[in-house]
């Protein structure tokens, strides 16, 4: 089994979409509607938004394949704080967020995830940040389980709006250095 990671360009809104689609409702808690996760999707995840993500200086996102096919994504943002929740425990200055990182469930356990996260790490150090915050919802066990093993401590909570339902989240971070490393790679 051969995991490549790499930055996505212009040309991978669709297949970035098509992860999006088969993903994003993993990270929700069950009984989320499925017509709220499919507009969702719709609006945030469509191709003209990776559109924009990819033409966006402040955003970067990775690509992680298995043997030739793209099983997972993520995207860091850069730029100010808007949440009210996170700026309070998350220092504005030095810090990018880690705003999406999904992988297809059967890729689950391969280490297809790991691949992904240290290339991701990776190019949130090169933009010179010194922390990485995310949102993970309270309930997702398995996600909160790898993103401690990767160095995410829990610092507060806010609410994600999915639909007409809000969920709760843990806002977890975590430092940066160069020992995180450079670049993308395959192995």
């Amino acid at each position: 089994m051969t995991t490549i990671t790499r930055l996505a360009r212009a040309g991978d809104e669709p297949v970035l979409h098509d992860l999006a689609a088969r993903t994003f409702g993993l990270a929700c808690p069950p009984g989320t509607a499925q017509a709220d996760i499919d507009a969702f999707v719709a609006t945030n995840l469509s191709v003209a938004s990776f559109a924009g993500y990819l033409a966006d200086p402040a955003r970067i996102l990775v690509i992680v394949s298995v043997d030739g096919e793209p099983t997972g994504y993520s995207m860091l943002a850069g730029g100010p704080i808007t949440d009210p929740d996170v700026a309070a425990v998350v220092e504005q200055a030095g810090s990018i967020e880690l705003s999406k990182f999904y992988l297809a469930p059967e890729r689950h356990g391969t280490g297809a995830a790991s691949a992904l996260m240290t290339a991701t790490l990776a190019a949130a150090s090169g933009t010179g940040a010194a922390s990485c915050w995310l949102g993970v919802n309270q309930r997702n066990v398995r996600a909160a389980k790898f993103y401690a093993r990767h160095g995410f401590e829990i610092v507060g909570v806010k609410r994600f709006r999915v639909g007409s339902e809000w969920h709760d989240d843990h806002i977890r971070q975590r430092a940066l250095s160069s020992a995180d490393g450079s670049g993308t790679s395959g192995s």
